[in-house]
């Protein structure tokens, strides 16, 4: 169970990753070595998996956002960790999550533009023994992206 003053914490945090311990504490209402000493608990707890930066992926000329709905053949053998290794090698794809329905796999891919997804595709994805299929939804546009995680509710 996160005490409130972790929850607090971990708030700040999420907002702005680069606060040092006494803007944190200030934010939250401790003074900086009690705020320390709490931080030093959460990072050695794991509830922090990284500190890391968001950056605009269309101002760096990834215009193209797509949901690959990739669906295997079976899933037998090693057919699955295969598939999971080799998605995990591209850059290109920032999210993979396994799932029920239609699909065995969402892949949230970005690139430059559709002939590069195109070419993403054929060079990689259909290449992976054991996709059967892939269908792809093109992003319109983003309504809401966010990483702060509803720890309110945690």
């Amino acid at each position: 169970m996160l005490d409130r003053m972790v929850r607090r914490i971990l708030h700040e945090l999420q907002r702005d990753a680069r606060l040092s311990v006494q803007e944190l504490a200030a934010r939250i209402g401790l003074s900086a070595t009690p705020c320390w000493r709490r931080l030093k608990e959460i990072e050695k707890s794991g509830l922090i998996r990284r500190h890391t930066v968001l950056l605009d992926r269309e101002a760096l000329g990834l215009k193209e956002c797509l949901l690959a709905h990739v669906t295997l053949l079976r899933h037998a053998g090693n057919t699955v960790e295969e598939f999971e290794r080799a998605v995990l090698e591209h850059p290109e794809v920032i999210e993979c999550y396994s799932t029920t329905g239609d699909s065995d796999y969402i892949l949230k891919i970005v690139v430059p533009d559709m002939k590069a997804y195109d070419a993403f595709l054929h060079r990689h994805i259909f290449g992976i023994p054991g996709v059967a299929n892939v269908r792809t939804a093109v992003v319109l546009r983003e309504v809401k992206y966010d990483t702060l995680l509803p720890i309110d509710q945690a």
